[in-house]
């Protein structure tokens, strides 16, 4: 995989570079072209995508309907798109047995290289880039004890039941190590279904304790599974327990301020250097390239890369995306947003359709029973592991909020754990690359632990990701409605529950809520200094919103809010 890394990242590095060098100077009429003339073309991409989404919803009723399939696209493309992706993973790898006799069912193999490299840094970077920035950052706090200290506390539970119940099962000779790597391997979450319910603008700090929780906890699990796998266990004494630690603290840090650098050059470079004047195509390829690299250079330093990339693409959505042209604004959100639903989509028919590879089963036909029960294990595991560290980290996240309104309720601290018993394509991942080759293995107990992953995230996602919605409507009536006028899933090609229109920017919508009177009484002291540095310091370098970025020309000047 590091020779993959290293690859990667010189075809980025030669890429962006290619940008800022062969770039095509527009005329001047071109440069100088009127506020009237960008308002057509926001117009024109506007009537395309009301056309594209005319065209899906005349396809469904003319040819879901009559299969006897009610597909409606708003529900299945915002609410329900994994569960469904997963279902006709399911089906296509039926299909392909049917087919095939059983003899040939590894078309579409689920890689972990793959998914890392390729799949998941699309999903991390849009959910940095879409997140509203003063809510993520307001519960910050809560967000790190539920994704790092809750996913310690998830880690070392399932650890713990798994070492004491799986000796019962007789599954064969587990090490301690691999005991371990399965507490990493099921403590990292899937709250997709959970947020595609959730409403962002009705529960903001729900949604933001659950949106953010999800991207510190794969990071962490990630870092954790790593971690197992390449120290050794054998001669753990109390100064390599503190080493492990001071390195954990050390490499949260570093990705962190690696995704800050690299979110911040490229906002730097938009800005000052002319590479990509009027060029929509230029910027947009910039921005991806440099979030891309962004994540190759974190992991060819062995940093979490997830984090680096989520960081960077909220400093890009801070600074960087009010330096491109008006189209390119409107264009980079729903790009992106493209790419995650894609990948998102993709990675759960990936895990259906390798799920139904006949030669994961055949090692434990003899006895699929001691499968299902090592997968009720883990199941039961992860629900405990999990009410081990919400509740009790709920009550002193409420102990530290002196608001009431802030305060994390019962009912919402049960959301937040239901959201979080999802387990998703990372799970597998790790699975795989812990106790496989691709997918591959001829010792029965790790093939064993490959068939009950599976067997755990295809329950986990088809199950509890089916109980979401109605579990979710029944503790929150008032607060999950997506048909608010507010909501993005009115929205036809932004239907992540992150987006935010065309071309508006989180801040914005963010800023506007400070005019409520109870909002306004909650604002915190950090955020205004960190306003008053950000507009002395930060934006006149790096551009932002009310800072005319030279580059493009095409922002107003205005007042720096």
């Amino acid at each position: 995989m590091s020779d993959l890394i290293v690859k990667c990242s010189i075809f980025c590095t030669f890429a962006v570079f290619q940008s800022l060098a062969f770039h095509d100077s527009l005329p001047c009429s071109i440069a100088s072209c009127t506020l009237a003339r960008r308002r057509k073309s926001l117009l024109t991409l506007f009537l395309v995508e009301e056309f594209l989404y005319d065209r899906l919803r005349i396809l469904r009723l003319q040819y879901g309907y009559p299969c006897g399939v009610k597909f409606r696209f708003i529900n299945i493309g915002s609410r329900g798109r994994s569960v469904t992706a997963l279902l006709i993973g399911l089906a296509t790898g039926c299909i392909i047995l049917l087919t095939s006799g059983g003899k040939n069912s590894r078309i579409l193999e689920f890689q972990e290289e793959f998914f890392f490299m390729y799949l998941l840094p699309p999903i991390i970077f849009n959910a940095g880039f879409q997140v509203k920035k003063k809510q993520f950052f307001r519960n910050f706090m809560t967000i790190t004890l539920f994704g790092a200290i809750g996913t310690l506390i998830s880690f070392a539970i399932i650890s713990y039941g798994a070492t004491l119940l799986f000796p019962k099962l007789d599954i064969g000779y587990l090490e301690i190590k691999d005991y371990l790597a399965l507490g990493a391997i099921f403590s990292a979450t899937d709250s997709v279904c959970a947020l595609q319910v959730l409403n962002q603008e009705e529960t903001p700090l729900l949604y933001s304790l659950v949106f953010g929780e999800g991207v510190v906890n794969d990071a962490t699990s990630v870092v954790l599974f790593n971690a197992i796998t390449n120290y050794d266990l054998n001669n753990m004494n109390a100064t390599e327990v503190l080493t492990f630690a001071y390195s954990f603290l050390t490499l949260f840090v570093l990705s962190t301020l690696l995704g800050v650098f690299v979110g911040l050059l490229c906002s730097f470079i938009i800005r000052t250097l002319y590479f990509g004047r009027h060029s929509t195509d230029r910027e947009i390829a910039l921005m991806m390239l440099m979030a891309y690299l962004s994540y190759i250079t974190a992991e060819m330093f062995e940093l979490s890369g997830i984090l680096t990339v989520f960081f960077c693409g909220i400093v890009m959505s801070h600074y960087a995306w009010h330096n491109i042209t008006l189209n390119s604004q409107v264009t980079t959100k729903h790009t992106f947003a493209t790419m995650s639903y894609i990948s998102e989509v993709f990675i759960f028919l990936y895990v259906g359709m390798d799920s139904l590879d006949i030669e994961k089963w055949r090692f434990i036909e003899d006895s699929p029973g001691k499968s299902f029960s090592a997968s009720g294990i883990l199941v039961g595991l992860i629900m405990v592991g999990r009410a081990a560290f919400v509740f009790p980290l709920s009550l002193l996240s409420n102990f530290i909020r002196k608001n009431r309104n802030e305060k994390i309720k019962i009912k919402q601290q049960v959301t937040v754990w239901w959201a979080g018993l999802m387990r998703g394509a990372v799970s597998v991942a790790l699975a795989y690359k812990k106790f496989t080759g691709s997918g591959q293995t001829i010792q029965p107990a790790n093939a064993l632990l490959i068939t009950s992953t599976i067997t755990v995230v295809l329950f986990s996602t088809v199950v509890f990701g089916l109980l979401t919605k109605p579990i979710i409507r029944w503790l929150l009536p008032d607060e999950t409605d997506p048909s608010t006028p507010n909501s993005s899933s009115s929205m036809p090609l932004l239907q992540n529950g992150q987006g935010h229109g065309h071309g508006h920017d989180p801040d914005h919508e963010e800023d506007g809520n400070e005019n409520r009177p109870s909002l306004k009484r909650r604002q915190n002291m950090v955020h205004q200094y960190w306003r008053k540095f950000d507009d002395a310091f930060m934006r006149p370098v790096f551009g932002g919103r009310g800072f005319v970025s030279q580059a493009t020309g095409t922002r107003d000047m205005g007042v720096i809010h």
